[in-house]
């Protein structure tokens, strides 16, 4: 192993290689590169593109003496290249071994790669996305890294503009901590676009779970702090794509926080779950759970009826829509105070209401995302990571299965349908209570399915006291349970909340004493074979 030394701070910049599959910004940046002195080197088509500008380029078959070969496979990995990045300026042996083998230094790389992650967002062939990759620019980023010490690497221009302005400030040189965060920044680039290469191959092949994990982003934002203050936080983009906060158009508002993020995630994911193409659907959402969600053949309807379940826990929330949103709705929304209201879009006139309210965050994602469509999810834990498939478990009407004597009705069974899809997002242990396309009382979050069945209610109490009415909406509802009744406590306390159906996994070995007790209480009961848990 070589003796470790340390670098210089200043050192110049006379020779810069590009090579570049986006060719935004080239000729800008050749240009200024060329006007600061610095000789160019190039390949294939970032060398004519040059040419064709009219500046000086040396293609890089001067360097290693090779013609670009096998359809431009091979073409920089060469002696001639990585030693001009690799060579350290100040050891005799490798200066000597590059003048023996006339090797020029190399001070600055800009390589952005093949496209291999747009390739695969495209829907690209496999043999098309095997071509898009690319192997001598992570070879060549990595090397010019490692020798941070006297070469700058540069995978996008704003690198390379950082680069020209340490140059104008030192007289052609730039600082050895602009070397290191370029270096640094490079690594992560290389990793993650190895990591999206396994990633994709990994299911390609079929492997579920690879022996090694990659976890690769894009950084969006970096946060004021996380769910509290004392906490770092920051929020990347990962692929694939998915119509939600990620690719979310920011209309107006201030700068969405970690608990924003979180929270209207799962606002837009509910909403999206509920999503047809006749009805109009409306989730409010706090601390990740709904607070109200419902649907109606009106986007006003629907927001009502939403508020209604629990409009003292809406104060502060978020409201995802599954339309456009249109000025009528608008002019609800802003009635309480709302933190933040995703949709595809919005029109004018309703875009015009919310700029009343600046503070107020409008983001418009262009699309709802499938409910039903494949992906990971992941949370850490000490020392590691679990990894699972998101939720995408739906069930329709067929694959119900009555268990007790009385059926429900048509009402009942859309109702039942609809807190099922509702209480998917809700976090365990947790007891929805609807009727008439609303929720009417949501107990969220309890270690105990009693307790949640009996907070629901007295949320559903609550709600009728501070609009006046005498009775809660509980009566004649019915009722989900994102979980199967471990006895029938939890059952029989929906049925005293008013519940006339209920809609539950079913699966525990007390079933038979479950249904017994539903058939006493003349309720109407459903089996789903399939569990929500939300933890």
């Amino acid at each position: 192993m070589p003796t470790p030394r340390t670098a210089p701070d200043l050192v110049p910049v006379r020779r810069a290689l590009l090579s570049v599959s986006d060719k935004t910004h080239l000729l800008d940046i050749a240009q200024s590169l060329h006007d600061a002195g610095v000789e160019l080197v190039s390949t294939g088509g970032t060398a004519k593109a040059i040419k064709d500008h009219d500046l000086p380029v040396r293609d890089v078959s001067d360097l290693t003496g090779f013609a670009e070969m096998m359809d431009g496979r091979v073409k920089t990995l060469h002696p001639a290249v990585h030693g001009g990045l690799l060579a350290l300026r100040d050891d005799e042996a490798h200066m000597q071994a590059a003048k023996d083998h006339n090797i020029a230094m190399i001070d600055l790389v800009y390589i952005n790669l093949y496209p291999f992650e747009r390739t695969v967002e495209a829907g690209s062939d496999f043999e098309t996305c095997v071509e898009n990759i690319d192997i001598g620019g992570p070879a060549m980023l990595r090397a010019a890294a490692k020798n941070y010490g006297w070469v700058c690497c540069c995978t996008q221009g704003s690198d390379v503009l950082s680069v020209l302005s340490e140059m104008k400030e030192h007289g052609g040189k730039t600082t050895l901590s602009l070397r290191k965060r370029l270096s640094a920044a490079t690594y992560a680039r290389t990793a993650s676009y190895d990591g999206a290469i396994a990633n994709w191959y990994a299911e390609q092949i079929g492997e579920t779970f690879p022996e090694n994990l990659s976890l690769t982003g894009n950084l969006k934002q970096v946060l004021r702090y996380g769910e509290n203050p004392h906490q770092k936080a920051a929020f990347y983009s990962a692929a694939p794509s998915r119509p939600g906060i990620a690719s979310a158009r920011q209309v107006q508002g201030k700068a969405l926080s970690y608990n924003n993020l979180n929270d209207t995630d799962a606002a837009f994911e509910l909403v999206c779950e509920l999503n047809t193409d006749t009805q109009a659907a409306i989730a409010i959402i706090k601390h990740a759970n709904p607070c109200g969600v419902a649907i109606a053949d009106d986007s006003v309807a629907a927001y009502d009826k939403a508020l209604a379940c629990d409009s003292v826990s809406a104060f502060g929330g978020i409201v995802a829509h599954n339309r456009t949103i249109t000025a009528a709705l608008a002019k609800r929304i802003i009635e309480v105070f709302t933190e933040v209201v995703i949709a595809p879009d919005a029109d004018d006139e309703a875009l015009a209401i919310f700029a009343a309210k600046p503070n107020l965050r409008i983001l418009l994602t262009g699309a709802l995302a499938d409910p039903g469509a494949s992906g990971r999810s992941f949370k850490n834990v000490a020392g590691g990571i679990l990894v699972q498939d998101r939720d995408h478990g739906r069930i329709s009407k067929d694959d119900l299965r009555t268990v007790t004597k009385k059926q429900p009705d048509e009402q009942q069974m859309e109702d039942l349908l609809f807190a099922w899809r509702v209480a998917k997002h809700v976090k365990s242990n947790t007891i929805v209570y609807a009727k008439n396309g609303a929720t009417v009382g949501i107990g969220a979050g309890q270690m105990s399915r009693v307790d949640a069945a009996r907070i629901a209610a007295l949320k559903a109490e609550d709600a009728a006291q501070k609009a006046g009415q005498n009775t809660p909406a509980t009566l004649g509802c019915v009722a989900a349970s994102d979980a199967f009744f471990p006895f029938a406590d939890g059952l029989l306390q929906a049925a005293s909340a008013g519940a006339v159906a209920v809609i539950q996994p079913g699966g525990s070995i007390r079933d038979d004493e479950v249904i017994a007790a539903a058939d006493e209480a003349d309720l109407a009961m459903v089996f789903t074979g399939m569990r929500h848990f939300r933890h």
